[in-house]
C-alpha cells in the first residue's frame, strides 16, 4: 500500500481509504458479515484509513465499523463526522458546543473506543459561529477524545474563517473524474497550508465502477433511484439525472478501454486518478466485500502519465461533460 503525509498531523495515511457510508444504509442492501470481512482484508493489505459519520444510519455505520475492526482498533485511523441529520434543527444541521458534546459521546460509544483519530464537521452550520465550533473541537483534542479535527464540505472562505480560531488539520471534499470543482480553490488552499485532504466519492457514487448500463434502474431504497435527488450535492443531478445519465455511462465505457490497455479496471483507473493531485492524501471508496477491497488496493500498483491524463480528459470533452461547474451545492447561498 502507498502511504502519504496527512497534512501536518504526523500520520502516515494509506492512499486508499475505506468509506463506511454504505453500511449505514442508503445504497441498497449490504451484508454485514461481508462488510466485516472487507474491513479485515483492508487492514491485511495495509489500508489504515476508515471513514464514517454519526449521520450514516444514525450510528449504524459506526457500530458496524467497530464490530468489523474487532481487536484491531490500533491499526486503524478512524475518522468520523458530526453536525447533520437532526430533524429539529435548521436545515438539519447543528455544530453548536452543546451538540458536539452529545455527538462525540455518541460516536465514541458506537465505535467502542475512547478517542477518534480525526473528528470532522460534516457540513457547515451557518447558524453557529465557526469560532464556537472550533473552540469546542480544540477542547475535545485537549480532553483526548479526538487527536485531530477538521471540516467537510466547507467553502474556502469558511475554512479560512474557521482557521482564525483553530488550525484545521483535515479537510474532506468530493473529488472524482466527474467532479473536479475542488481543484479550483480548495485543493490548492489545502496544499498551501499543509492540510490533509480526504477525497470522497472517487468512484462518483458508483458511476465509475463500470457496472451501470444505459437502462440501469436503482432499487427503491437507493438514493440514486431518484436519479440525483440527494438534496445537497448538486453534481449528483448531472451524474444520475435523466438528461445526463446515458452520456455518462457511455463515457465510462470509453474509460474502460483506456484502463484495459494498461491492465487496469475502470475502478482502478478512477481511484488512481483521484490521487494524482498532490494535495490529496487519501481517496475514500466504499467496499462491500473483500473482492472489492482487493480491486481497489490494486489501483496503487499503477501510475498514470501526463499522456494518460490527457487521454482521459479527452473522453469528457468528447461527450461535452462539464466536470467543474460553477455551482457548489444545491443549497442556500449561505451554505
Amino acid at each position: 500500500m502507498e502511504y502519504r503525509e496527512f497534512g501536518r498531523t504526523g500520520i502516515q495515511i494509506s492512499a486508499m481509504g475505506f468509506g463506511c457510508w454504505e453500511i449505514g444504509g442508503g445504497y441498497g442492501p449490504i451484508e454485514a458479515d461481508e462488510f466485516a470481512r472487507a474491513v479485515q482484508r483492508a487492514l491485511d493489505l495495509g489500508v489504515n484509513c476508515f471513514d464514517t459519520a454519526e449521520a450514516y444510519g444514525f450510528g449504524e455505520s459506526e457500530r458496524e465499523l467497530a464490530r468489523a475492526l474487532g481487536g484491531r482498533r490500533s491499526e486503524a485511523v478512524i475518522v468520523t463526522k458530526f453536525g447533520i441529520g437532526y430533524p429539529d434543527k435548521p436545515r438539519m444541521r447543528d455544530s453548536s458546543p452543546q451538540q458536539i458534546a452529545k455527538s462525540i459521546e455518541s460516536s465514541l460509544k458506537a465505535l467502542g473506543t475512547d478517542y477518534v483519530d480525526v473528528y470532522l464537521v460534516h457540513w457547515p452550520d451557518v447558524n453557529t459561529p465557526f469560532e464556537e465550533t472550533m473552540r469546542t473541537l480544540e477542547d475535545l483534542v485537549t480532553q483526548g477524545k479526538a487527536r485531530f479535527v477538521g471540516v467537510s464540505n466547507f467553502r474556502r472562505e469558511q475554512i479560512e474563517q474557521s482557521m482564525q480560531t483553530r488550525r484545521i488539520d483535515v479537510v474532506q471534499c468530493g473529488w472524482n473524474l466527474f467532479d473536479r470543482r475542488m481543484g479550483r480553490e480548495i485543493l490548492p488552499h489545502c496544499a498551501e497550508n499543509q492540510i490533509g485532504v480526504m477525497a470522497y466519492g472517487p468512484l462518483a457514487y458508483g458511476m465509475l465502477t463500470g457496472t451501470f448500463s444505459e437502462e440501469m434502474q436503482f432499487s427503491g431504497n437507493d438514493w440514486r433511484a431518484g436519479r440525483g435527488n440527494m438534496g445537497v450535492i448538486n453534481l449528483t443531478r448531472t451524474l444520475f439525472g435523466p438528461r445526463y445519465f446515458v452520456q455518462n455511462v457511455r463515457a465510462v465505457e470509453d474509460l474502460k478501454k483506456i484502463a484495459a490497455r494498461h491492465g487496469m479496471s475502470v475502478v482502478q483507473l478512477a481511484l488512481r486518478w483521484s490521487t494524482t493531485h498532490p494535495a490529496v492524501s487519501v481517496a475514500l471508496a466504499g467496499c462491500r466485500n473483500p473482492g472489492e477491497v482487493e480491486e481497489n488496493a490494486g489501483a496503487f500498483e499503477f501510475k498514470l502519465s501526463e499522456a494518460d491524463l490527457s487521454e482521459i480528459d479527452a473522453v469528457f470533452e468528447k461527450y461535452g461533460i462539464e466536470t467543474a461547474p460553477d455551482t457548489w451545492i444545491e443549497d442556500d447561498e449561505e451554505s
